[in-house]
């Protein structure tokens, strides 16, 4: 992908507002100069946006009657899709660089709160809602590919999904893929700068491990490279979180080796099934076994087999890159308390391995990973953690105890090692490497709506992560990026914003923290790329 040299705009420093006092002291008179300065913001929009490229049939405004579609078009999580939700003002469907650039100029000048969105997978909604005037930068018609086999590479925009990205690589080769994530709806902006994972992590890494160059617009406007750009900002926005150093258009990522056929396989277990030992076993053989095999383990509450009576199964869920003789050999010898056979396994190609990861049949129209919206929509929660140590048997005991007491928790366990421990935990922000055995994801989902629903189901995911606290790892207790979570702490980008940004900061990068701080204080001194949980300036640089 060529990089186009766009014309380069004189940057506008913003002041930087705390948005919990501007809600309750500024607030009326806020909203009102933002909807009063709509044309003005139009007018410059369109006086800097490439005249050969006419951004006005981007611009969304509540005036327009195709808004609500295309504001609800890209919102995953129905508990931001309330009739209570703020609502932005405008929305901006850039169809070509200079729309960005645009965007990123005029917001400046007018002041105004930019939120950037890729495919809206964002857990807490944190691409698409604020507490304070905003407008929407929506990057889904910026989802152009390009693969070349012969140097095993590919161009992917921000705004492409991850089954478009899997199904153009597939048609140059059926020996290629990328470490990415299972689902395919998922937008690929938001998925690789927030570190990217999937099931290949344990052969191949994250996605940012496997990042080589990028396209970035920053707050002057400019289109730059990793050349342009440098290493401290190329380092930043892989794993950082793009959004807090300027829009990310494009990443280009290094393709890897997969076999023609890869091997899949789901195997169940009850407590009455001796599921307590198998999970046991599970934490000592899934980080150290075989790199090609990730097995991934769900814990869920079904019902038991006595009428009235709650049990916790265990979902062993699995790919081997590799054939199914190879796979039953190498837990036979490693795992056979799992009780693997050949019945339980599914050989496939690796883009249709994709759809047993979200319950489908691996025989599916493979058409179907280009379906950019879900066919099912919920309401959720998610938490995540990092576990250190094998649990005891006891500890999980108490554990399944806990889960049968709020019956409606799942916890998703994904075991590391392999590539993950082999990879220093300062090469990019993500720091979670050697020493950590698996990520907890802890989830809720609920579809009925109201606000009492809501704090029943996200109560219970904030219970059984209070429970795990013993289990996991410490000081600081770690959490990953594209798990957001904004019980983790808020940024009102005020006064306290560094403070505020260090709570989280330290949870989700350790001591990559501190440099990343010091990159964003350095390209974006103004802190306009800012949201509720984005990288903070250093407190002396505060305007």
């Amino acid at each position: 992908m060529r990089l186009l040299h766009i014309c380069t705009f004189k940057c506008v420093h913003v002041y930087t507002h705390d948005w919990l006092l501007l809600m309750v002291n500024d607030d009326v008179k806020s909203a009102s100069a933002a909807y009063s300065s709509d044309n003005t913001f139009v007018d410059c929009l369109v006086n800097q946006s490439d005249p050969s490229h006419p951004i006005t049939s981007a611009i969304f405004t509540p005036k327009n009657t195709s808004f609500s579609s295309v504001l609800q078009a890209y919102i995953r999580n129905l508990r931001f899709n309330t009739s209570a939700t703020r609502k932005p003002y405008l929305i901006i469907t850039a169809l070509h660089v200079s729309h960005v650039q645009a965007a990123v100029v005029c917001a400046q000048k007018q002041n105004l709160q930019m939120k950037i969105r890729s495919g809206g997978h964002d857990y807490e909604g944190v691409s698409y809602v604020a507490e304070v005037p905003f407008f929407i930068l929506d990057m889904f018609n910026l989802r152009s590919i390009e693969v070349d086999i012969k140097t095993e590479t590919a161009w992917v925009q921000a705004g492409a999904i991850i089954g478009e990205l899997y199904s153009k690589i597939a048609e140059k080769s059926k020996v290629h893929g990328f470490p990415a994530a299972v689902g395919p709806s998922v937008g690929v902006g938001g998925h690789i700068s927030g570190g990217g994972y999937g099931n290949m992590m344990r052969k191949y890494g994250l996605s940012v491990d496997n990042v080589i160059d990028a396209q970035i617009v920053d707050v002057q406007g400019r289109l730059l490279d990793r050349k342009s750009m440098g290493e401290d900002l190329f380092w930043a926005i892989r794993g950082g979180g793009g959004a807090s150093f300027g829009v990310v258009l494009s990443y280009k990522i290094k393709l890897v080796r997969v076999p023609e056929n890869v091997t899949l396989f789901q195997v169940r277990r009850t407590l009455e099934e001796n599921a307590t030992d198998i999970v046991y076993d599970w934490q000592n053989i899934a980080p150290y076994i075989d790199n090609n095999l990730f097995i991934r383990l769900i814990l869920d509450v079904v019902n038991g087999t006595q009428n009235g009576t709650k049990t916790v199964r265990a979902s062993f869920i699995a790919i081997y890159l590799g054939d199914s003789k190879s796979l039953l050999s190498l837990l036979n010898e490693k795992f056979p308390q799992l009780g693997l056979k050949q019945s339980d396994c599914i050989e496939t190609s690796w883009l249709r391995s994709v759809f047993f990861w979200i319950n489908m049949n691996v025989t599916s129209p493979v058409d179907i990973l280009l379906q950019r919206q879900p066919k099912v929509l919920s309401y959720f929660k998610r938490k995540s953690d990092y576990v250190q140590k094998p649990i005891s048997k006891e500890g999980l005991e108490g554990i399944w105890k806990k889960m049968i007491e709020l019956v409606d928790t799942i916890l998703y366990f994904n075991p590391y090692g392999g590539k993950m421990a082999e990879i220093p935990s300062t090469e990019v922000p993500f720091p979670h490497r050697a020493g950590n055995l698996y990520k907890v994801q802890y989830q809720a989902n609920w579809n009925q709506p109201g606000e009492e629903v809501a704090t029943h189901y996200i109560n219970l995911t904030r219970e059984i992560h209070q429970y795990m606290t013993p289990f996991v790892s410490k000081n600081p207790r770690g959490a990953f990026l594209n798990y957001k979570d904004l019980d983790l702490g808020i940024n009102h980008n005020g006064k306290d914003s560094y403070d505020e940004g260090r709570v989280y900061g330290e949870e989700y990068f350790k001591d990559n923290f501190n440099r990343l701080v010091e990159i964003k204080t350095k390209v974006d001194p103004g802190n306009f790329f800012r949201n509720e949980q984005s990288i903070p300036i250093l407190p002396q640089m505060k305007i």
